[in-house]
């Protein structure tokens, strides 16, 4: 009787509160009719602690990026002139202007992330068994980041910087900006997934509804940094003189494609919130699960209040910035909440 007890209990807290049950660590091999499953070997505490590393190296990333945007729209792009990686073809510039130093801070800070991802990708080769997808996630991470300084470098040779306006320069800025995403996303899953090794995650099994808001997300982050762009280079006196730029005919192609932006962030904003919501009325999902749905329909609801007002504000660097990164913030909520 006492174990028919326990086994019932066990039973509820598998139904209810999963994450309460020791999970031991699992790998599923597919293309079986059945799904078979095997133990594997790793390091509980190193696990953790890797988790822990990877948070923070996700962090650097995170400050990186906002430090780009601060480099975009105090126009400090051409700082270090056109050379890469030397900064006006020294080294370390030496009575360097306030926008030299945004500019080779900005550069410093990209290579201790790329020294930290690598870092962590080698650390992760270490403790993690093959086939692992925390392997996989920390690979790509790494692959990402490089492609991320590639692309900086080309921004300065292609001299897409400073007062540069061309389509050119917003094609190239919304690949960058893609690139960016992949990255935190990679690092994201990477330091996620190392908090339960070898539980098979499968993007297969995401609602088609949360498919939809991520890719709705990067449209969004996309249309958000051409419309950056259009305020740093063309700045309005008012809020009515920047409508009347946004639909006059003369007006420039970032001028008029800097009103789809709003619209298309209060849809997709609307879409991931409702999608958030309803699976979390409907589904029995895990409490971690349930922290970031909470998570992104504060952030959802936090990014449209504050977009009205930094349009009603015309757009100040500083207010740019802390809207860059609650974007980052709601974006990585959105991926944690679909794995």
């Amino acid at each position: 009787r006492r174990r028919r007890n326990r086994l019932g209990f066990r039973r509820v807290l598998a139904r209810y509160l999963p994450e309460a049950l020791p999970q031991p660590p699992l790998e599923r091999y597919a293309g079986t009719a059945r799904v078979r499953l095997k133990r594997v070997a790793f390091n509980q505490p190193a696990s953790r602690g890797f988790s822990t590393a990877a948070f923070a190296v996700l962090g650097i990333n995170v400050f990186v990026v906002v430090w780009g945007a601060l480099v975009r729209a105090s126009g400090s792009g051409a700082g270090c002139g056109d050379h890469w990686p030397l900064c006006n073809g020294v080294v370390i510039p030496q009575a360097p202007a306030i926008q030299t130093i945004i500019e080779f801070t900005h550069r410093i800070t990209s290579g201790l992330a790329l020294i930290a991802a690598v870092a962590l990708c080698v650390w992760c080769y270490r403790i993690f068994p093959r086939k692992s997808q925390v392997r996989l996630a920390a690979t790509w991470s790494v692959a990402f980041l490089f492609a991320e300084a590639l692309l900086g470098a080309g921004l300065v040779i292609l001299k897409y910087v400073g007062e540069t306006a061309s389509a050119g320069r917003a094609i190239y800025l919304s690949a960058h900006l893609t690139n960016t995403l992949l990255l935190l996303g990679a690092l994201s899953t990477t330091a996620w997934l190392a908090r339960k090794p070898g539980l098979p995650v499968s993007w297969k099994r995401t609602p088609l509804r949360l498919r939809i808001a991520i890719f709705g997300m990067v449209l969004v982050s996309v249309t958000g940094a051409i419309a950056a762009l259009g305020d740093t280079l063309f700045p309005a006196q008012s809020l009515k003189s920047g409508l009347k730029q946004d639909f006059s005919a003369a007006a420039h192609l970032l001028l008029r494609l800097r009103v789809f932006h709003p619209v298309l962030a209060i849809a997709v904003g609307i879409f991931a919130g409702v999608a958030a919501f309803r699976i979390l009325k409907r589904q029995r999902i895990t409490r971690n699960a349930r922290n970031f749905g909470v998570a992104l329909l504060l952030l959802v609801a936090l990014q449209l209040w504050a977009g009205a007002a930094n349009l009603a504000m015309l757009a100040p660097v500083w207010m740019q910035l802390v809207q860059l990164l609650r974007a980052d913030l709601l974006w990585i909520a959105l991926l944690l909440f679909s794995l």
